[in-house]
């Protein structure tokens, strides 16, 4: 079933269920409405509405949803009812920043490894995680079968890397490495680039005229 839903739908339900969880911390009511979840998120009540329906019936006319109980179905949807290991390539000043964000783990990502093939970093502590030799990679992968990784690494080995990370089992890629990445049909992978989010902004930015 999954694979019929397009992907814009399934990029929107994190952000549903963010929100959700946001109202279930600052509400009293137990019950939200698609109309206040479009006026929070600036997405038509007809478009949550919609994209909802493609995983069943969550809510009651007149009464809206039950912010616990559509958390709890974003969840199960998402796969986010276990804690997910996740790897770490790249102990830079990025990747140093990564392994300390703490919102990772609160949201059911947890990253065990860190990996890197600088000399200087091999052996350094980023909190609890001892950064690794890079050749010690598939082995951490596949002895804890590790689906997911964070790319973090120089464009100029992004490629190679992912490739070796698909060959060790890894499914699902998450790069903020500013290129864009060859990957099979069966493995996930997200852009994170702030360059490029920028550079969209800047277009709805006045200008002086030309």
């Amino acid at each position: 079933m999954t694979k019929l839903i397009p992907a814009i739908v399934i990029g929107r339900l994190p952000i549903y269920l963010r929100e959700l969880v946001r109202l279930s911390k600052e509400n009293t009511r137990p019950n939200t409405s698609s109309q206040e979840l479009a006026h929070r998120l600036g997405i038509s009540s007809a478009q949550i509405r919609k994209d909802l329906s493609h995983f069943g019936e969550f809510g009651k006319q007149g009464t809206g949803y039950n912010i616990a109980y559509l958390i709890e179905q974003l969840q199960r949807i998402l796969h986010l009812t276990e804690q997910w290991e996740v790897i770490l390539v790249g102990a830079g000043y990025l990747g140093h920043a990564l392994a300390h964000y703490g919102g990772f783990q609160r949201r059911g990502f947890r990253i065990t490894h860190v990996f890197d093939t600088d000399p200087a970093l091999i052996g350094t502590e980023m909190g609890e995680i001892v950064v690794q030799k890079i050749e010690g990679i598939e082995a951490a992968i596949q002895e804890n079968g590790i689906k997911i990784a964070i790319l973090a690494v120089p464009r100029s080995v992004a490629q190679k890397m992912t490739d070796r990370l698909i060959k060790a089992g890894i499914l699902s890629i998450l790069t903020y490495t500013p290129i864009q990445l060859k990957v099979p049909d069966h493995v996930q992978i997200s852009y994170s680039d702030p360059l490029v989010q920028l550079q969209q902004m800047t277009y709805y930015l006045p200008r002086d005229a030309d």
